[in-house]
């Protein structure tokens, strides 16, 4: 004999521990109920039904539970020792804003605090990053970090275009921000997450300052969301100002210093020549930094080289290929490599040969590549414009600003004292915003 059926209360109550995708619905259906009253006809089977459904909803928040992953934390990096802090300021508030230095820890840490917290269970942890490799690359170091493979069925998973390594089981979720914003256009408030975060902010692309505009109206409507800004050069008290509650209290601002060693800048000057003769000139500086890197005066150590795209890439790998033959292993890094070729970059062999890494400004702050210990900075990147004349997203080659020169001097300080060669002079360096 059916046991009798659930009152409205305590539906409501059950409807709190489900999934926050299922959340609005099961509360709308409700109330239709409510509405209609006991006598509408079939409406005992209609509540068994819905009863049911939140049941489920619930289990499903249940079984994320159990199946989280107990946090790994380095206690090595700088931002666990803020750990507890940062972990107050995300309970407090709804949006915290991390200014992080590099080799801080918090692109990989955050998610983890979150998750500690009991975040990720009703809703997804969504971590945004400006490119694709990044998103990989990120969520394949999560994942080994709390002991998993990247599996659609496991905790961490990726979603970027043409890759989708999600479920229902996934946790904490690593994409791009513009796969965010294309799920907005379905989901308007976002309910499949119950905490963001928006990673290398200071990047500014149209993608990201669409995304801080839309979420800063969305807030009001989800004061279940958890919002966390965060990035390696910024001008937090922008973005803790733009996060400000209706009562003017802005988001909370954490600083977290880096782990770096003593980077030594040297300066090589590369001569004006005509532009048929550029790519021949940086040809010779690229081999001067190479040798005076590895020609025994310094400890042995891998090389990593910026570049402003594939092409530049390309060019030099095939040049060092012929200059040095079999004497160093070269390795490209840039976004439509196939996800095992980046791999290799982040999975160095022991005992192997100098490794040369050959990588856009993806390498600058978006991602650590292990072991480096020399930088070659050509001084040049593709930089995304919006043409304010054609109305699109550019990418020209320009000279880099000097924040990006000094965070890719610092990608040589993360193991031990290194060495970064600039392709440039220093006046250029001191002339550059």
């Amino acid at each position: 004999m059916p046991g009798p059926l659930p009152t409205p209360d305590q539906l409501l109550r059950r409807i709190d521990d489900a999934m926050l995708a299922d959340r609005r619905g099961f509360r709308s259906r409700l109330g239709t109920l409510q509405r209609e009253g006991a006598g509408a006809a079939g409406i005992a089977a209609r509540v068994e039904q819905l009863a049911a459904q939140i049941e489920s909803s619930a289990l499903r928040v249940q079984a994320r539970n159990k199946s989280a992953p107990v946090p790994a934390f380095d206690n090595d990096l700088p931002i666990t020792q803020r750990r507890d802090e940062i972990a107050a300021a995300i309970a407090r508030h709804q949006v915290t804003v991390v200014c992080g230095e590099t080799g801080s820890g918090k692109t990989t840490q955050l998610p983890q605090i979150c998750l500690a917290l009991g975040r990720g269970r009703a809703g997804v942890i969504g971590h945004t990053q400006p490119r694709r490799i990044a998103a990989r690359a990120v969520a394949q170091r999560i994942a080994e970090e709390l002991g998993f493979d990247i599996t659609p069925r496991g905790p961490v998973g990726f979603k970027v275009r043409f890759g989708d390594q999600t479920s229902d089981a996934t946790l904490v979720k690593l994409m791009t921000d513009g796969v965010l914003l294309a799920e907005a256009s379905h989901d308007r408030d976002l309910l499949a997450y119950d905490t963001i975060i928006i990673d290398e902010a200071h990047e500014r692309s149209l993608n990201i300052d669409f995304l801080l505009g839309y979420l800063k109206q969305l807030l009001p409507r989800r004061p279940d969301l958890k919002v966390i800004i965060t990035s390696a050069t910024i001008d937090p008290k922008r973005f803790s100002d733009h996060f400000a509650t209706p009562s003017g209290a802005a988001a909370p601002i954490i600083e977290v210093t880096g782990r770096t060693y003593p980077v030594e800048v040297r300066y090589h000057r590369v001569a004006d020549l005509d532009d048929d003769d550029f790519e021949m000139n940086e040809e010779e500086a690229l081999l001067q930094a190479v040798d005076e890197l590895t020609s025994g005066a310094l400890p042995s150590g891998d090389i990593l080289a910026f570049f402003p795209g594939e092409r530049e890439i390309r060019l030099a790998s095939e040049l060092l290929r012929k200059a040095y033959q079999n004497g160093f292993e070269v390795l490209p890094l840039y976004a439509r490599l196939s996800p095992q070729d980046q791999q290799r970059v982040f999975s160095p062999t022991k005992n192997g040969p100098t490794r040369i890494v050959l990588a856009t400004n993806v390498a600058e702050t978006s991602l650590t590549v292990p072991g480096i210990r020399y930088v070659i900075d050509t001084g040049l990147a593709r930089i995304s414009r919006y043409s304010h004349r054609t109305k699109v997203q550019r990418l020209p080659i320009e000279a880099i600003s000097q924040a990006s020169a000094n965070q890719r001097s610092g990608r040589c300080g993360r193991v031990a004292a290194g060495v970064a060669i600039r392709l440039y002079t220093e006046d250029d360096y001191k002339n550059r915003p």
